[in-house]
């Protein structure tokens, strides 16, 4: 798979025990954990797109990473 991801982040696909069969993910932000998937992916490949797209929201400006403002 081709790692697109911009420094300073990462991306690491894991297969879940439950539910069987379905992957997670985690981004790190130079080399600690920035944020985990809250839902299982059917397949590797959607779960690092899923990823990409929140490292994407993370790196637009003023969105403070796509979390709530306190």
């Amino acid at each position: 798979m081709a790692d697109d991801v911009p420094h300073p982040y990462s991306i690491e696909v894991s297969p879940m025990t439950k539910p069987e069969g379905h992957f997670q993910w985690a981004i790190r932000k130079s080399g600690k954990l920035s944020e985990r998937s809250d839902r299982p992916h059917r397949s590797e490949a959607k779960a690092h797109e899923s990823a990409m797209e929140a490292v994407e929201r993370a790196l637009k400006p003023g969105t403070d990473g796509g979390r709530p403002r306190r």
